[in-house]
């Protein structure tokens, strides 16, 4: 996630506004496509190292999970324990933002508004790889950290016994509930991309950063990214899920994350704009 990505200087980029005044759709709009155009435009290592990093990163996110609620629930209660695991989910997207690197479903927004404004496939190509090389990465990366946390007491025994109870619950759910649930999470990690789009200091985006981490995780909705690193978890800590359940929610998070990313958000905003309703 790019959120610590524009900086504010003397002479304001294109969409900015002065004393605090909100920018339009329109501006959002021209801000997410100047962006989108640089990660388009960007290298394939960059595009695997950002990634990568952000497969790395998240999985910080889902250990402050496991940490705080194995603390919390024991002596406050199950439905506290679940806000304070959630609230300490939400500092690993904070990381994101900040750290300036990238989940798949980050790549929704910015990168097809940019695309959208090109009559030529050029750039609809570059998108597809911008795609194809992050989610790979997304998931290396976090599996790499999986990996090294799950070696036998790495984790806290607290915090392991409930990252493997959380996987299995995650590994239970049926089909259309994890669709469902995935069209959510792509809308709101969209939404994420948008809302950072109207936004100019790092406190606001660590404000959106963190809301929104909070609300993904006490959904809890399926990101593909998320949620397959979090069953990967449970299957190599001790067994409570299977590769089959993996792949299975891997497939249709992907499709309900798309699904959700680009239908509700995306090419809704695009409507906006283009049909001029670019009011404040």
């Amino acid at each position: 996630m790019d959120g610590g990505r524009r900086t504010v200087s003397p002479a304001r980029p294109r969409g900015r506004n002065d004393m605090g005044v909100a920018p339009t759709p329109q501006q959002i709009y021209e801000r997410a496509t100047a962006e989108g155009e640089r990660r388009l435009s960007s290298s394939a290592l960059e595009q695997a190292s950002t990634g990568f990093i952000a497969g790395v990163t998240i999985i910080f996110g889902l250990v402050a999970l496991g940490v705080v609620d194995a603390m919390v629930a024991p002596r406050f209660g199950a439905g506290v324990g679940s806000l304070a695991g959630a609230s300490a989910f939400s500092i690993g997207v904070v990381f994101l933002v900040v750290g300036r690197s990238e989940l798949f479903t980050e790549n929704f927004f910015d990168p097809v508004a940019a695309a959208v404004q090109h009559r030529d496939r050029g750039p609809w190509r570059r998108l597809l790889r911008l795609w194809g090389i992050t989610l790979p990465l997304n998931l290396v990366g976090g599996a790499l950290l999986v990996a090294l946390l799950t070696v036998d007491g790495a984790l806290p025994a607290g915090a392991a016994d409930t990252l493997s109870r959380l996987a299995e619950e995650l590994a239970s759910k049926g089909w259309a509930a994890t669709l469902v649930r995935a069209v959510l999470a792509g809308a709101l990690i969209t939404l994420l991309s948008y809302m950072l789009d109207a936004v100019d200091t790092v406190t606001a985006r660590i404000l959106v950063a963190y809301l929104v981490g909070f609300f993904l995780a006490l959904g809890p909705f399926d990101h593909v990214v998320v949620s397959a690193l979090h069953l990967l978890f449970g299957i190599w800590l001790d067994g409570a899920a299977s590769y089959g359940a993996l792949a299975t929610n891997v497939v249709l998070s992907t499709i309900g994350n798309i699904l959700g990313g680009l239908l509700l958000m995306t090419f809704t905003h695009t409507a906006q704009v283009k049909s001029g309703g670019a009011g404040g």
